[in-house]
């Protein structure tokens, strides 16, 4: 393509020309180049001035810099030099304008990446907002496209070792932006390694508050993962939406009664839109701690030595009660440090609470959470408190229990059951599951009566005293299997089906197919009347000898919940109750907050039976609710029924003008009627 006839009289064209056509439009670009070296020798000297023409020059040279690489090589680093030596001095405007200038240059790989992040780096100390988001936004955006392909570990390396070291920078913008880019790169599974955890790690002894902060709301898995897709649950696929809700209710005649069925209909909205947006939760982080046990030891530390605001003492809380539960650590002092906050008037007492259920574990010795379950009793369940706090109370002593069932004592586990009986349903249902919950795991501490029928698989349980490790050699269940391999019957060429030849015997009836599936129901049974030591030699020699398949398994884990259902000794079809079998009694690593608040149960009966009941509540009552207008049944409807049932298109205007003001009638009369009382006046 050859060049024009004339210069173009503006840069955009030039430079538009230019990518199409370097060769025919160096000596323009020289020219240009010589002017930018001019504006800046005169920029220097006064470097807080804004000035527009260097602006647009810089900006020029960066978009064709990759055409003429020769000639602008000292470019990039003569905006480096101008920034590093006069950051806080140069003109806000300016200073984005080089930061643009040298982002394009690195999207062309003009520039390595790390000179220019230590560069951005030290310009996040700056006191420019819109700065330090332009550069955080193209630091992680530029990390996660040279990690797009294929993870560049070496240079990953170099940028983690830097921001290390930004971590204890002085700067507290600078410190802080670098742990949020780290924590971004982690959520957008570039940087989830080790390395990246335990960087994070130091940053939760920060001296920084706002440092600390973030670090350890990382290890809670509370970031906002902003590499996430947007939430769609905010669609109006959901449901009405706020403007349909208000359109729904603005047709109709305003009054009292309307104005709290929006109300209301909107409150009902807003609770179904929080129901829908679950926070997302990331443990990951917990279980790539390379010392976990310093780590809690030095966070206690730093939690009894700490004078911060409250928030940040719960935080520390949490975190080391989580990586305690987790990886299930001795820190016998944190339980007496959590007990002087177990009060019911405490300020979030429930997420204590919670603290003190994720903290406990087997390995605890039970003489060490006994006085926390002790407290909590004492605290909560009596009677002087209302009910929704002994439910929370007895909550937590079920969390408590459900990892560490020997802490609980049996005289005291007798007390508690007797609230099974207690007015209040929240407080029933709470000492219930601690019943369903000590039937699965030593139904001998519970009384007599409230042991429930035994099981099959009942029986078989025993109570694991403290550090006891219980190991089978065999798989549960597997006795219900042959012992030796299945013969497999021979390949029938006729794929299933039968001859219809007429020299087979054939009356001409239907005959009954038995297909695979029923063999395989029937081989699933609960023999209940074998001894023990036949069932387990069984299945030892089933485990020993074979390889299971997938339809084996199946069976097994039907045996296994049919033995949760049968009684031991004799048979009984029921149905209900006997949920013990599908309580949860391990306990997840994580103890969700709902499962103490819980303090409201479901209702006692359906619909139709509360309806009955209001029915019978009404009898013998006079007649209540206004009375019927209309004294003829067979007599039209009034103006104000009529009104209800029009077309929202034939009201749309009136409601407008309600909307807006009094209608242009209405001024016509409080007009008339102002100048007849002037008029009276002056009479």
């Amino acid at each position: 393509m050859g060049r024009t006839s004339q210069v173009p009289p503006n840069l955009t064209q030039l430079q538009n020309l230019i990518k199409r056509d370097p060769v025919s439009y160096k000596d323009e670009f020289q020219e240009q180049y010589e002017r930018y070296q001019s504006h800046m020798s005169g920029f220097l000297q006064q470097p807080n001035e804004e000035s527009k023409s260097l602006a647009e020059l810089t900006l020029f040279i960066s978009q064709v810099a990759h055409c003429y690489p020769q000639d602008v090589e000292e470019f990039p680093e003569q905006l480096q030099s101008v920034l590093r030596k006069n950051a806080s001095f140069v003109h806000h405007e300016m200073r984005r304008n080089f930061c643009k200038c040298l982002m394009l240059l690195r999207n062309v790989n003009f520039i390595t990446p790390q000179s220019l992040f230590e560069l951005f780096f030290q310009l996040l100390k700056c006191p420019d907002k819109i700065l330090r988001k332009t550069l955080y936004n193209f630091i992680v955006q530029d990390i996660k496209n040279l990690n797009h392909k294929h993870k560049n570990n070496k240079l990953n390396k170099i940028l983690q070792n830097f921001m290390y070291t930004m971590l204890s920078d002085s700067s507290a913008i600078a410190a802080k932006m670098s742990l949020d880019v780290m924590t971004e790169m982690y959520h957008r599974q570039i940087w989830n390694d080790a390395k990246t955890v335990n960087v994070i790690s130091t940053a939760c002894f920060s001296k920084i508050t706002k440092v600390a902060f973030a670090g350890l709301r990382f290890f809670l898995g509370q970031d906002d993962m902003k590499s996430k897709v947007a939430d769609e649950s905010d669609s109006e696929d959901e449901g009405d939406t706020r403007r349909d809700v208000l359109l729904k209710y603005g047709v109709s005649k305003k009054s009292i009664r309307a104005k709290k069925r929006r109300n209301k209909a909107l409150k009902t909205l807003g609770k179904h839109k929080k129901k829908l947006k679950k926070p997302v939760h990331d443990f990951s982080a917990v279980h790539l701690l390379h010392d976990p046990q310093g780590f809690v030891e030095r966070l206690y530390k730093v939690l009894e030595k700490s004078t911060e605001r409250f928030e940040f003492k719960l935080m520390l809380m949490t975190v080391i009660a989580r990586i305690i539960g987790v990886h299930q650590l001795f820190l016998f002092n944190f339980y007496p440090f959590l007990q002087r906050f177990l009060q019911p008037h405490q300020r979030e007492v429930t997420k204590m609470l919670l603290c003190g259920a994720q903290a406990s574990h087997e390995l605890v010795p039970p003489e060490t959470i006994q006085p926390m379950i002790t407290t909590i009793v004492n605290n909560f369940v009596t009677e002087r408190n209302s009910s929704e706090v002994i439910a929370v109370g007895l909550n937590a002593v079920r969390e408590i229990c459900m990892r560490c069932p020997l802490a609980m004592g049996e005289d005291l586990l007798r007390d508690l059951v007797e609230y099974k009986s207690y007015r209040n349903k929240a407080v029933m249902m709470a000492a219930r599951s601690i019943v369903q919950l000590y039937r699965s795991l030593n139904p001998e501490m519970l009384h007599k009566r409230d042991r429930g029928r035994p099981t099959i698989a009942s029986a078989d349980k025993r109570v694991v005293a403290y550090g006891e490790v219980v190991s089978a050699d065999y798989i549960h269940g597997a006795e219900v299997l042959p012992e030796g391999t299945e013969e497999k019957a021979p390949v029938d060429e006729t794929g299933g089906w039968e001859s219809c030849s007429e020299d087979e015997d054939s009356d001409g009836s239907w005959h009954d197919v038995v297909h695979s599936s029923d063999d395989e129901v029937a081989a699933v049974e609960v023999k209940s009347d074998e001894p023990k030591e036949v069932l387990v030699s069984r299945a030892k020699a089933v485990s020993q000898n074979r390889l299971l398949t997938q339809e084996e398994f199946v069976k097994l884990r039907t045996h296994q919940a049919l033995k949760e259902i049968e009684p031991a000794k004799r048979a009984l079809k029921r149905k209900h109750n006997d949920d013990a079998g599908e309580e949860d009694t391990g306990g997840g690593e994580v103890v969700a907050l709902g499962s103490i608040e819980r303090v409201f149960a479901k209702r006692a009966h359906d619909k139709e039976s509360r309806l009955a009941t209001v029915m019978k509540g009404r009898e013998g009552r006079e007649k209540f609710g206004r009375r019927k207008q209309k004294m003829d049944p067979f007599a039209s409807t009034t103006n104000k029924q009529k009104r209800k049932h029009k077309p929202y298109m034939m009201v749309r205007d009136k409601i407008k003008k309600k909307s807006s003001g009094r209608s242009f009638k209405e001024k016509q009369i409080a007009l008339r009627n102002a100048l007849l009382k002037r008029s009276k006046r002056f009479k």
